[in-house]
């Protein structure tokens, strides 16, 4: 078994500044952990250890922080983060149902990661966007008014790459079936035929 020691971990020049200008500040923790957060995407035990020697704060007391506050992750997430808002408005909408299509699509629960790193659930509480609910979020964009029959459509936009847990259709296919104008409505996209 090796020990991981904080030198194994390369911080930006950036983040370095950043800790530097935040090192004696009031709330520093919370803050430089976020920057952290931000540059990795989740922070790594190496990251928090590094943090600790910077600032000379007890590694317990990060690791108190980190786990305290839901926002932040010690395991690294997916390339394609999807947010399920489970809010009142989602929730009675059918925000559930969507959380367990993705569980069954993907075969994860909220908090793991596909097994080929591209997809992690997660469950909010509210996106902000009750009027268009039940609506879920990857990478900034909101997908709402959803049914359960749409989640494959909106995975398969995301990740354009035919999946095989989507079957072997490409994109141009998505356009082709019952839900072809559920699709245009919810993406916006306006599909070109192939050449013939």
């Amino acid at each position: 078994m090796s020990v991981t020691t904080a030198e194994e971990i390369k911080f930006s020049d950036e983040l370095l500044a950043f800790i530097e200008e935040w090192k004696t500040k009031p709330g520093n923790l919370i803050m430089i952990l976020h920057k952290v957060q931000g540059e990795f995407g989740y922070i790594p035990r190496q990251a928090a250890v590094k943090v600790s020697e910077m600032i000379d704060v007890p590694l317990a007391k990060i690791y108190g922080v980190i786990t305290f506050y839901h926002f932040f992750k010690t395991k690294k997430p997916g390339k394609y983060i999807i947010q399920v808002c489970l809010g009142t408005a989602c929730y009675l909408r059918g925000g559930d149902d969507l959380m367990q299509e993705l569980e069954t699509i993907l075969n994860i629960s909220p908090g793991q990661v596909t097994d080929d790193g591209l997809f992690s659930i997660e469950a909010v509480r509210c996106i902000g966007c009750c009027g268009l609910a039940p609506v879920i979020m990857i990478g900034g964009e909101v997908f709402g008014k959803l049914t359960a029959e749409d989640v494959t459509l909106v995975l398969n936009h995301v990740n354009s790459e035919p999946r095989k847990v989507l079957g072997n259709k490409t994109p141009f296919d998505l356009f082709t079936g019952k839900y072809e104008e559920k699709l245009l409505d919810l993406l916006n996209l306006h599909p070109v035929p192939p050449d013939e």
